[in-house]
């Protein structure tokens, strides 16, 4: 999953904190943040483990891979990211530009523990709006680039967004069937946490 679904499938705010870096935290500094913040990268990685293993986005790589081989799973995750920015059955569109801000007022308020490397991320995700112009197709494509241009493998004018717009209403039914499971998860996740 992409920053939007990470943001999303959070229950509170230091939770949230650990879900939107856990990309940022190696293995070793996981302990260094509370236990809720930890609790927040446990969250992220079991997402990312349980989308990776899940059948519906097998096949959704399938469209991407062709083309981006090993980095389909960044594609699809960015796709899906369009499909929740667009789910007016969880969030109006005025509810998802409001929880947009939220999490930057968020991110903003526990910035001194933030992972240096997450700064430059947070002020361009802030200044670019990403959280809710993944509701644009030009705000997908603007994604694209950017997990293009962060790849080791892929030649940087490799243009992806094509396949997403040819194969977009394939790609929406395999949101509409992926997403209510991984909200799942995340509530069967978050009940066997124990209590502090």
């Amino acid at each position: 999953m992409n920053f939007l679904a990470h943001s999303f499938l959070s229950f509170s705010e230091e939770q949230l904190v650990g879900n939107m870096i856990a990309d940022f935290v190696n293995n070793r500094e996981v302990k260094d943040f509370s236990e809720q913040i930890q609790s927040g990268i446990r969250l992220h990685r079991g997402i990312d483990t349980f989308t990776d293993a899940h059948p519906v986005v097998h096949q959704a790589k399938k469209f991407f891979s062709p083309k981006v081989r090993l980095y389909a799973g960044a594609f699809v995750d960015v796709s899906f990211d369009y499909f929740l920015a667009n789910d007016t059955q969880i969030k109006t569109r005025e509810e998802w530009k409001n929880h947009s801000q939220e999490v930057y007022v968020v991110l903003e308020k526990y910035k001194s523990v933030l992972p240096d490397r997450f700064h430059l991320v947070l002020e361009r995700m802030k200044k670019d709006n990403w959280l809710y112009n993944y509701r644009h197709e030009w705000g997908i494509e603007f994604s694209f680039r950017n997990v293009v241009n962060k790849t080791q493998y892929l030649d940087k004018g490799t243009d992806v967004f094509p396949i997403f717009m040819e194969n977009k209403e394939e790609l929406k039914r395999y949101y509409d069937v992926f997403f209510p499971e991984i909200q799942e998860f995340c509530k069967k996740y978050q009940k066997n946490i124990q209590p502090l």
